[in-house]
């Protein structure tokens, strides 16, 4: 099987074998096709792309289409080991609610998000006064699906105030990677971050 994207890569190592997954977003089910054969993982997938939908299909996962934006209603409480959302939560109408729902239905949660605080980010507005653009974050402010961009602080604000609990979190560049530099001073060098979640 090809090498997972490293996110994903770090991600799958939170996942205990033989746990159930919900992939909201789940694109074309990377994750969880390599989480079926390597973990044994009964995986499910959500996302909106028809395109995508059917790559899913074509991977064998289950997907269902359904838009984050309306909650995740069709799912009982605490009825999934780990949900995943990767790349997504800056691009929902009310990312306090879905982390939320994503915690009401699982016992774990790991999210992945572009970090505004990045340095290019800052140097970007401060020099040229215009909204950035870069390989994370490719758009003009008038076409793009980020509608909620944040911080690494301000997520974790966030949490203490839902009383969530970070477990883990790993930081890295915009190729997904993790460097020493990130690590040192990661609110500043980190473009990408990923949070491992919980309430209990």
């Amino acid at each position: 099987m090809n090498a997972l994207r490293s996110d994903l890569a770090i991600i799958q190592r939170w996942i205990e074998p033989n746990s159930e997954v919900l992939d909201l977003g789940c694109g074309s089910g990377e994750l969880l096709k390599y989480l079926r054969i390597e973990k044994s993982v009964r995986g499910y997938g959500l996302e909106i792309n028809p395109e995508k939908i059917t790559a899913c299909i074509r991977n064998g996962i289950n997907v269902i289409e359904q838009n984050l934006d309306n909650g995740l209603k069709n799912f009982e409480d605490n009825s999934i080991d780990t949900v995943v959302m990767t790349q997504a939560l800056q691009a929902v109408k009310r990312p306090d609610f879905l982390l939320d729902e994503m915690l009401r239905i699982g016992n774990e949660a790991v999210v992945t998000f572009p970090n505004f605080g990045y340095w290019r980010t800052r140097f970007y507005l401060m020099f040229k006064g215009r909204m950035p653009m870069s390989e994370t974050l490719p758009y003009n402010w008038y076409d793009t699906p980020n509608i909620h961009m944040c911080t690494f602080k301000d997520f974790e604000v966030l949490c203490r105030e839902k009383g969530i609990r970070i477990l883990n979190k790993t930081v890295m560049d915009g190729k997904h990677r993790e460097h020493w530099s990130v690590r040192v001073w990661p609110a500043m060098l980190g473009e990408i971050a990923v949070y491992h979640i919980t309430r209990r």
